[in-house]
């Protein structure tokens, strides 16, 4: 195949393409709008699935290097009920297929499999638009502009590269994340320590939730899920972080000590994550030259399915190119038609996994507290 793929957003979608491609010798170009693989932390844990990110990772021959990176015991899972009583306390037997990683680890895993080059970083797109004939230019916020006879968006919730498929934009779901970090937890935080124990922490309540996950080390990453409208947390303060952490902490008014100290004992400023989504199911008309993977083409809320679709997606749509040398658009219709229904279908899980979000692609694009989209 002789075509150059051009990929918008280096997450690990993206990553996944441009990895699979290389080892069909096909070439590729990423653009990211980031300045360097350092520019934004990447999230928590990563939990990753044997029916999907792991057969990702096999197709781009990474696996070994994928085991390298997992961190041993975080599969271990804890609920716990508003007053810190344990309701479930299962082990990590190693016998799991949803190894954890982190996010960064995972990524930086993909960019070292790239040939050197292969990603452009500080591409911030600002527009795209059709010449005609699967030809695109893509513009860039310094002004230079590309041309491509393959372009695919891989660049989150906010893509530049949508529009150029579907009118459909993302919609509030009613339901926000706050995000908060404690550091040396067994020493500096025992009780919160104890309450999570090794893995993942849920202390599930209709339309209050706490959520929290050992990282690394003694880290505790903590996601408290509220269901409230924009309007509501529009009143919380958060350029003021201890008056904001105790505003949400109001939420858990009652509960057990050792759950609300994730919140007001937080040792990073609490930081909103507004959750957003396209309709379930979305799709397009086959247009030449152009296609989406990931959150650009199926963004929902976080239910553990996300960064594991969005590498499955890289790696099909990868072999899916390999697989009709000369012949792109069939390529893109096989990978299509395989990737609606199987998004529709993940999108109907219910299993609510914040550390399974890239808040790089969901989060609203612009206001305080959020962070925008990769490849925008």
């Amino acid at each position: 195949m002789d075509t150059h793929v051009t990929i918008i957003g280096a997450g690990l979608g993206g990553l996944t393409l441009a990895r699979v491609l290389h080892v069909h010798g096909i070439p590729a170009t990423v653009y990211e709008a980031e300045v360097s693989p350092t520019a934004r932390t990447q999230g928590g844990m990563l939990d990753i699935h044997d029916y999907n990110g792991q057969l990702a990772l096999d197709a781009a021959g990474l696996m070994d290097e994928f085991r390298a990176v997992v961190l041993e015991g975080r599969q271990a899972m804890r609920i716990l009920d508003r007053d810190g009583t344990v309701l479930l306390d299962k082990a990590d037997d190693g016998t799991g297929g949803r190894p954890e990683v982190q996010r960064a680890d995972l990524r930086q895993v993909l960019l070292d499999s790239l040939p050197d080059g292969t990603v452009r970083w500080g591409h911030k797109v600002t527009a795209a638009r059709a010449l005609g004939e699967g030809r695109h230019e893509v513009a860039f916020g310094d002004g230079s502009t590309i041309v491509t006879s393959l372009l695919v968006g891989a660049d989150g919730a906010w893509s530049r590269v949508r529009p150029l498929l579907s009118d459909v934009t993302p919609e509030y779901t009613g339901t926000s994340f706050v995000e908060t970090y404690l550091f040396d937890a067994e020493t500096r935080h025992p009780a919160a320590a104890r309450a999570v124990g090794g893995g993942s922490m849920m202390a599930p309540s209709p339309g209050a939730e706490i959520f929290a996950h050992r990282e690394r080390g003694e880290t505790l990453h903590t996601y408290v899920n509220l269901t409230r409208t924009q309007e509501w947390f529009k009143e919380v303060d958060f350029t003021d972080p201890a008056a904001a952490a105790a505003r949400i902490a109001g939420e858990f008014d009652g509960w057990a000590p050792e759950l609300t100290a994730l919140i007001t004992d937080g040792d990073t400023a609490p930081v909103l994550r507004p959750l957003y989504a396209l309709p379930v199911g979305h799709e397009w008309d086959r247009v030449p030259g152009v296609t989406l993977i990931g959150d650009a083409a199926h963004l929902v809320a976080p239910n553990g399915e996300g960064a594991n679709l969005a590498m499955l997606d890289g790696a099909e749509l990868g072999k899916a190119l390999a697989a009709h040398p000369g012949d792109v658009e069939a390529a893109l219709t096989e990978y299509e038609r395989a990737m609606f229904p199987r998004s529709a279908e993940f999108a109907e899980f219910v299993y609510l996994d914040p550390d399974g979000i890239d808040f790089g692609d969901k989060a609203a694009p612009g206001p305080a507290g959020t962070i925008a989209g990769e490849g925008h």
